[in-house]
């Protein structure tokens, strides 16, 4: 049974990865989907994969360009019942070797760009009833990770972030949450990405950062985007309609608190 249906669902960072994971999910679910992205091609490409699915160029480090999603996403499709805040970026190294530039990037892009992509949607969101967002975390943002402290310290922000806005937004009946995954290790973003710069930050080979990776983990696997997705429609359903403010971890015993 589709657990969306009617609604319409704004995902940034749909250009690519977990953000097109999630933006395919929730047409499957009977949503409609606004995706933004910096990438305009990927963004218009996932659209191009789905149902009633728009993309826009969209920089969550720009509140205009954030204002311009919304208003665009609202013009398509006469309501926003759902922000997914996925758009993230993810730059590592020890604090002598880490630019303070790129450690700034990443706060300007996890955290105030969560912020921004929230405030442009809030006006639209108390028009519906049962809405709510969602961000996309991490577990680096419920323990630090070793050489990321940029990230880890973007995604701690996330969840304080998400639990003011939750104590804020409760009178108008808008909830927000954070799911914060383990290590999805088969994404393009590990395989393109991150093993080449753990590799080198931690001095030793990418199968053995993914073997690393792996061993933490209780369950004994990988994180994949179809565990992110399956609580993200639980959330953004009225199924969750009494949950907010909460991270919710899907690490696989990973991180249990």
């Amino acid at each position: 049974m589709q657990k969306l249906i009617g609604k319409t669902i704004v995902i940034t960072g749909g250009a690519q990865g977990l953000g097109r994971a999630l933006s395919i999910r929730a047409s499957k679910e009977g949503a409609n989907v606004a995706i933004g992205d910096f990438n305009i091609e990927g963004a218009q490409q996932t659209a191009n994969m789905v149902d009633n699915a728009i993309a826009h160029k969209m920089d969550v480090t720009d509140f205009d360009s954030c204002q311009k999603l919304m208003d665009t996403a609202y013009e398509a499709f006469g309501s926003i019942d759902v922000l997914v805040c996925n758009a993230a970026i993810l730059l590592s190294g020890a604090i002598e070797e880490l630019a303070s530039a790129d450690w700034k990037k990443v706060i300007e892009v996890n955290l105030c760009g969560f912020y921004n992509t929230a405030k442009a949607a809030v006006p639209y969101l108390r028009k519906s009833k049962g809405a709510n967002i969602i961000q996309i975390n991490s577990k680096s943002g419920k323990k630090g990770s070793l050489k990321n402290s940029a990230y880890s310290a973007s995604k701690f922000g996330g969840i304080g972030l998400v639990q003011s806005l939750a104590l804020e937004l409760a009178p108008s009946q808008i909830r927000i949450n954070a799911i914060c995954p383990g290590n999805l290790l088969d994404s393009p973003l590990w395989q393109n990405s991150l093993f080449a710069q753990y590799a080198k930050n931690q001095g030793i080979t990418e199968q053995e950062v993914r073997e690393k990776y792996i061993a933490q983990v209780p369950l004994g696997r990988s994180c994949q985007y179809e565990d992110v997705e399956n609580l993200f429609v639980f959330l953004a359903s009225d199924d969750a309609g009494y949950i907010t403010g909460q991270a919710l971890n899907v690490t696989g015993g990973q991180q249990m608190t």
